[in-house]
Formats: structure tokens, C-alpha cells, sequence
């Protein structure tokens, strides 16, 4: 497993296509969880970089639904391409309450499980799309778990279907708010692909494109999501 965790992180180094498109997602944090190939700790070197997987330009390895930190610890808590490897995120999503300060934030960009990007996710990406997981459930996670396991239909659940549950569940948090966004550039670039079919000039060009028409179609096509959730001063009534 650690080997995959080395193979992205050259992926990452050799790709700048993949640098750019992926700069345009952070919105800045304290603490990073699913640090990865450590491209957000190299533009803002302050920031606190965990993952599951030991790596040498990683702070801390950790696993989100077990975070070693303390109570109020956290200003904010970022994440990308991580909730939907969570084997509990109800588990991990009480952690984030735990480690939170009041008024502090996750912030997640995840895969976006719309009509225009359903069929590229289900047909042409080796991750699955369980539309009917019951994504709340929680129990006791797997130590042994491929950390490379998912359901890339949890964000758009936890956004959409099961928001008000999740609510209910862990009345600390709300989602404050949710931005569908990154239409064909993402796919065309090949992600952590080694091939990719667009130049870094190229996709700069499409994602001014694309800001122009997020707003009204983003709901409707896009392939990604922004995911924002505030830890309540108190506890909602």
C-alpha cells in the first residue's frame, strides 16, 4: 500500500497539469487529513499534514476516525479525495466535532455524483458508486482496511439524501455549504493517471470557462464538490 502512496506522489511531482487544477481546490486549513502526495503542505507549509500512510513529507500518521488531537484543537480541518475512503464517516465526523473549536470548519472536496459526471464515475473510474450505502452507520473501523477502499458516493449523500439525518445525528455540526464545480478539465487531465489530455495552458483556459456556467449548472454536471461544515458554538435545539 505504501508503494501506491509513493507512485501518486511521482505522479504528483511530474504532472503539473494536475498541480494546477488541484491548487484550485484549497481554501486553506490547520489541520490536513489524507495529506497524500503533501501538495497542499507545499503551498502553505504551516499547515499540520496527517495521513494514514507513514510518508516522509507527512507531520503525523493518522487515521481520521481515531484523531490525535485534543478537544478544541483545530481552527479548521481540510480534506481532499478522503471522506469518500472512510470506511465509518459517521465515526469521523464525531472526531471532527470533537477536535473543532466552536465556529471552526471542515472543509472537503470530494467527487460529485451528478448527471452529466454519473456515468464517467461508474464506468470509467475503478472506485465504486453505492448510491444506497447507508453511509451513517456506524461500528468499530478495520485496522487492517486497504486504505485505498471506497464509495465514491458518500460527500454527494451526506450532501443531498441523508443532510438533515446527519444533522440529527451529530447536532454540533451543519453543513453551511455546498458548491458543485469542476466540470470536464478534471476528467480530461487524467487525474493520478499517468496521461492526461489537456496542457497545463490549456486547462487554465477551461476553468475560466467553467466558472462562468458552475453557478447555474454545477448542481446538474459537475464532477466535484466543496463540502462545508461548521462546528456549532452550541448545540442546535
Amino acid at each position: 500500500m505504501g508503494e501506491a502512496l509513493h507512485r501518486y506522489h511521482e505522479i504528483w511531482s511530474k504532472k503539473p497539469v494536475l498541480r494546477l487544477l488541484y491548487s484550485d481546490f484549497y481554501p486553506g486549513a490547520i489541520i490536513e487529513i489524507g495529506g497524500g502526495v503533501g501538495n497542499l503542505k507545499e503551498r502553505l507549509p504551516e499547515v499540520w499534514a496527517t495521513d494514514i500512510q507513514f510518508a516522509p513529507w507527512l507531520d503525523c500518521v493518522a487515521d481520521a476516525q481515531c484523531l490525535p488531537f485534543a478537544a478544541g484543537a483545530a481552527a479548521n480541518i481540510v480534506m481532499v479525495d478522503v471522506l469518500h475512503h472512510i470506511e465509518f464517516p459517521m465515526v469521523f465526523l464525531r472526531e471532527t466535532a470533537r477536535v473543532l473549536r466552536p465556529g471552526g470548519r471542515l472543509l472537503m472536496i470530494e467527487p460529485a455524483i451528478t448527471w452529466g459526471s454519473s456515468l464517467f464515475y461508474r464506468l470509467l473510474h475503478h472506485e465504486p458508486v453505492r448510491m444506497r450505502a447507508n453511509i451513517l452507520a456506524e461500528g468499530t473501523p478495520a485496522p487492517d482496511r486497504n486504505p485505498y477502499a471506497a464509495n465514491q458516493a458518500i460527500p454527494t449523500l451526506l450532501a443531498t439524501r441523508e443532510q438533515d439525518r446527519f444533522h440529527r445525528a451529530v447536532p454540533q455540526l451543519r453543513i453551511r455549504r455546498v458548491d458543485w464545480f469542476s466540470l470536464a478539465a478534471y476528467p480530461l487531465s487524467g487525474g493520478f493517471k499517468r496521461w492526461s489530455l489537456i496542457s497545463p495552458r490549456l486547462a487554465r483556459q477551461m476553468l475560466a470557462i467553467e466558472r462562468n456556467i458552475e453557478r447555474r449548472w454545477g448542481r446538474v454536471i459537475a464532477f466535484r464538490m466543496m463540502l462545508i461544515v461548521e462546528r456549532q458554538a452550541t448545540e442546535a435545539a
